[in-house]
């Protein structure tokens, strides 16, 4: 049932094709996510810009 209405949403984006300027907007997007993910992974990312863990679980429940 799910593959129907991905195959119904290929068949529009193939008859209405995003324009060039969203194209550009989503890779850009996804550059960022990707270069942030590394800097963090890398260890790049200062200190005062990672937030604290939250605890697992709260206390008292």
């Amino acid at each position: 049932m799910n593959n129907m209405i991905w195959l119904m949403r290929a068949a529009r984006w193939v008859r209405n094709p995003p324009s060039a300027g969203r194209v550009k907007l989503v890779v850009a997007i996804v550059v960022v996510v990707i270069l942030l993910g590394t800097a963090d992974w890398m260890g790049w990312v200062p200190e005062w810009a990672q937030m604290d863990r939250a605890p697992r679980r709260i206390p008292g429940s």
